[in-house]
């Protein structure tokens, strides 16, 4: 009977590697529409070798290849444990779930449990349309994982540990031990995720009421970029250059290269940036109205002016007027491709400073005091 399965399995393993594409198709459209943040979805067939060596493990037990439930799976790999309950929700809702094969592994461990494993549902999609009919004689599975989670299954399963009585008594402890430290990290990321949160929502409370207690940072600034002095200034910049302000940029590295970028010519706090963009905000505004027409290849392919142009301008001229500063590292901070050699990028920066303050640069690129 063994043989017969496995033969019939491999005959009709290109319709089940369909059944897989169609899965993972399905179930991506799912979580795109309930806006949840996964990390990735991937899909798999099993192993003819993998499915002889089941029916091996269990003699007697699958007499048809649509009793054997895992013979298509889909993984989603969420990025917090707290992320399982979530997904969850979902494939309960928009799935027919069958709970008599369905398992929650996480919740079935004694304290000193072995293994770290998500929840596993064996489903077919609701209702009578395309995606169902595709399912209606071999459902599929859902393993929901976290990250951690999936590493501890990947690397269990490279060793070949099956269960419990498979591992040697001493190598056992090791796995209880490192098991603790996966779910104590899962914990600390899910805490880390919260804080983050947090942070954000309590952002405009505090930059309105005490600013100079918020440090420069890739939320702090991300923040500012709607909202004045900075969205002002841009605005400005954008007008003298006759071009449009970008808003909704699709560039969620943006606000951490402007971070590093102004920590690194010394401004530490939203107070203090706000306080010296209010001192010095047409400066920059002029300054920018000479420097971009010069390096027109590192912006115009953008279509108009990126949010944070006034940052970037306001941290160029502090670093003329800072000698101590490392030109190539402001370029580094920058990071425009497309743009001159870097030579000419500081020669560029440096004529339009003396240009819009008046004071030309030394030899040696300082500005005179």
């Amino acid at each position: 009977m063994n043989d017969v399965l496995v033969q019939a399995y491999e005959a009709a393993l290109p319709e089940y590697e369909r059944l897989r594409d169609a899965a993972v198709a399905h179930t991506n459209a799912l979580l795109d529409r309930s806006g949840l943040n996964i990390h990735h979805v991937t899909g798999r067939v099993k192993r003819p070798a993998s499915l002889a060596d089941k029916l091996l493990r269990k003699p007697g037990r699958y007499h048809a290849l649509d009793e054997v439930t895992d013979l298509v799976a889909v993984r989603v790999i969420t990025y917090f444990e707290s992320d399982l309950q979530a997904v969850s929700r979902l494939v309960e809702a928009q799935f027919d779930v069958d709970w008599n094969h369905s398992i929650d592994k996480s919740r079935m461990h004694d304290p000193d449990r072995f293994g770290y494993m998500g929840v596993h549902y064996v489903v077919r999609p609701l209702g009578s349309g395309p995606d169902a009919a595709a399912f209606a004689s071999h459902p599929f599975e859902i393993q929901i994982r976290s990250i951690l989670q999936h590493a501890w299954a990947e690397i269990e399963h490279d060793l070949g540990y099956k269960n419990r009585e498979a591992v040697p008594r001493e190598v056992r402890r090791r796995f209880y031990r490192l098991a603790g430290l996966l779910e104590m990290a899962d914990e600390e990321f899910m805490a880390l995720d919260r804080l983050s949160k947090d942070y954000a929502a309590t952002l405009p409370e505090r930059v309105r009421d005490t600013p100079d207690s918020v440090y420069i940072d890739a939320q702090s600034v991300k923040y500012m970029l709607d909202h004045a002095p900075v969205h002002d200034l841009d605005a400005q910049v954008a007008a003298a250059l006759n071009v449009l302000l970008l808003t909704g940029w699709p560039d969620p590295e943006r606000p951490q290269r402007l971070a590093g970028l102004l920590q690194y010519v010394g401004v530490n706090s939203v107070g203090a940036l706000q306080g010296e963009l209010r001192r010095h905000g047409q400066e920059v505004v002029a300054f920018a109205g000479l420097l971009l027409p010069r390096l027109r290849e590192s912006w115009t392919p953008a279509g108009g002016a990126r949010p944070g142009t006034s940052l970037v301008h306001y941290a160029l001229m502090r670093a003329c007027a800072n000698p101590a500063l490392d030109p190539s590292e402001i370029v580094r901070l920058l990071d425009v491709p497309g743009t001159a050699d870097t030579a000419t990028l500081i020669a560029s920066v440096r004529d339009a400073y003396a240009e819009a303050t008046g004071f030309p640069l030394r030899q040696d690129g300082t500005a005179p005091v």
